[in-house]
């Protein structure tokens, strides 16, 4: 039987939607601009050109990441500026810790149907993250994938590429006993163990995200959507005037397991948890959900978002410099010995 015939719309796609957002967004792309960026958002690929005079062997890197289930509390919320900030910011700390300076940003927004009016704040917030980072928002993609994702709901994905002199990458390698461990403060959650989160507070407990629970000094839901840090301008000066033998970024797998990642063979870590400010958000989730330490250590940040690992007569200078900056930063561990070619990270009092 013939009926009436079908189109994209009709298959729950709007063109026209996808169309008016790439002409809502251009603005904000354009304060983006770094010095390389050779067109404007809306063709097939995004161009840059790199100043390679200013180095001798430049080698590019690349990160990719999302911001995972954070983004339930953003839909919970109705509020969709910041969580672009995590997505540039996941990318730029991951390119930084092995010291690369970015230079464009890539973005993948998915969604089951195209809300002009969230992607462009979603979208804001992921211009606001690359003017933190210094880096240029080069291009992305919208999918609208009816049936895909239940109403409201999206995710995000975000790819940057960074510049290094070849002998200026940050591997760890260098990392010796007696160095200092210097972390960097949190802003809070930042991207990483939501799903164990959202268990706790509102799976298990029910709790009202926009309600202040002691000791919070804003909503719940207000604190779980701060956005991870942008470390980008505070450290990539450092890099020009400190030896930094070692970066982390502090994500998934907490301290223990990120540090690991870099500490060379015959190596150990050992970290005063006393000698830092614990953020409230650790200490209520901690609480409400029964959660044993070790596991906090191992899925959260605990309040440090990056670690960097300094020659022990260097470890004043570079808290001189942070405190200059108003940020917050402490001796937080040194660097010891271990067996054999081991590594390890131990957490003490």
């Amino acid at each position: 039987m013939q009926g009436e015939g079908f189109d994209y719309n009709k298959a729950g796609v709007n063109i026209e939607a996808g169309d008016a957002l790439v002409h809502r967004i251009k603005t904000m792309v354009g304060q983006n601009f770094r010095p390389g960026v050779m067109m404007d958002i809306g063709g097939f690929a995004g161009f840059f050109k790199p100043d390679w005079q200013r180095y001798r062997e430049p080698v590019l890197a690349a990160a990719a990441d999302g911001v995972g289930t954070k983004l339930k509390i953003a839909v919970m919320m109705n509020k969709h500026d910041t969580v672009g900030i995590d997505l540039v910011a996941m990318c730029v700390n991951d390119l930084l810790v092995q010291g690369a300076d970015p230079l464009f940003f890539l973005d993948y927004l998915a969604v089951g149907k195209l809300d002009v009016d969230h992607a462009a704040e979603i979208i804001s917030g992921i211009a606001a993250g690359c003017r933190l980072a210094g880096c240029a928002l080069l291009g992305g993609e919208t999918a609208e994938m009816p049936g895909f994702y239940p109403p409201g709901e999206y995710d995000l994905a975000g790819f940057a590429v960074g510049i290094a002199e070849k002998e200026s990458i940050i591997t760890g390698k260098d990392i010796m006993p007696g160095d200092v461990v210097i972390g960097l403060a949190s802003n809070g959650l930042h991207s990483n163990g939501y799903s164990l989160v959202r268990k706790v507070f509102f799976e298990h407990l029910s709790l009202d995200p926009m309600a202040l629970y002691s000791p919070l000094q804003c909503s719940l839901g207000e604190e779980l959507l701060k956005p991870t840090a942008v470390y980008v301008p505070l450290v990539l000066p450092l890099l020009q005037q400190y030896p930094l033998r070692g970066l982390a970024h502090i994500t998934g797998g907490g301290l223990e397991l990120n540090l690991l990642r870099i500490l060379p063979p015959g190596t150990r870590a050992v970290l005063r948890k006393r000698s830092w400010d614990l953020p409230a958000i650790f200490k209520l989730l901690q609480e409400k959900g029964n959660i044993q330490e070790r596991e906090m250590y191992r899925t959260f940040n605990m309040g440090i978002g990056m670690t960097m690992i300094v020659p022990s007569g260097t470890a004043d200078e570079v808290l001189h410099y942070f405190k200059e900056k108003g940020r917050l930063a402490w001796s937080i561990g040194y660097i010891e010995k271990d067996k054999g070619t081991d590594t390890s990270v131990e957490i003490t009092v």
